[in-house]
């Protein structure tokens, strides 16, 4: 009879354990699930991940856009200068950079500076050598916009920054490369455009340089993209390089 009350007592006790555990897992699930619908409109915590990761993947980067506040300086300094014509250039180069590493081919890249062409030539090198292979696919760009302009003597620069969407992931040889890392990344990139007054008057085409005086008078001359100097009238356009050129592409991490 004393056993019988135990086990009664112990499966009593059980029922009681299973109880509270179930309790308590109902509180827990119900907190989850209103912690999901919370933040992500679903009660279902694993497709509010997965919702997540998937808005995470299409939704686009924001840049520092600040078009705005430096095109009228840049307009101030170079008249002709267009902005919609450079920005489709920008964008332009950007895809054939990227498309030139996913290649292997340096030829692809439309436009840049001797340095820019070294630079994307260095890296394709670097990942043969490596046995590796730089896949980017599906870009796009949803946006770009100026990031930054500066001024130096004898030199300027433009940053356009632009908001891309690609599939980024690097081969190697002997492994295979997981759907994972095959997923659509959005991230940012700069595109620096530069336009130097004279090379023979630059110190150090990367920052520093001279400043660009009339070769008539010797006077100072204020803006850039002068073609003629302010005190003698003299033409000066034929001692400027006159032409903007794309000189780095980098991500922005």
């Amino acid at each position: 009879m004393k056993v019988l009350i135990a086990i009664i007592i112990i499966l009593v006790l059980i029922l009681i354990i299973i109880g509270i555990i179930y309790y308590a897992y109902i509180r827990i699930m119900g907190k989850i699930q209103s912690f999901s619908r919370l933040a992500f409109g679903t009660s279902s915590l694993t497709q509010g991940v997965r919702k997540m990761e998937l808005t995470e993947m299409t939704t686009p980067k924001s840049i520092a856009a600040a078009t705005g506040l430096y095109l009228p300086s840049i307009m101030r300094d170079f008249p002709e200068f267009h902005y919609d014509e450079m920005r489709t250039r920008a964008e332009n180069v950007l895809k054939s950079y990227l498309r030139s590493v996913d290649e292997g081919d340096g030829g692809i890249l439309t436009e840049g500076t001797s340095d820019l062409k070294e630079e994307l030539k260095l890296r394709i090198q670097t990942l043969k050598d490596e046995g590796k292979i730089e896949h980017f696919e599906r870009i796009t760009i949803h946006k770009t916009e100026i990031n930054r302009y500066r001024k130096e003597k004898g030199r300027c620069s433009i940053i356009f920054q632009s908001a891309v969407g690609h599939v980024h992931y690097i081969e190697t040889r002997g492994r295979a490369v997981s759907e994972d890392e095959k997923r659509l990344k959005q991230t940012r990139y700069n595109t620096e455009l530069v336009y130097i007054q004279d090379k023979e008057m630059i110190e150090d085409t990367a920052d520093n340089g001279l400043a660009m005086n009339c070769p008539n008078c010797g006077a100072p001359l204020t803006r850039l993209g002068a073609k003629i100097c302010p005190y003698c009238d003299s033409p000066v356009a034929e001692y400027n390089i006159r032409v903007w050129n794309f000189s780095r592409v980098a991500e922005v991490k």
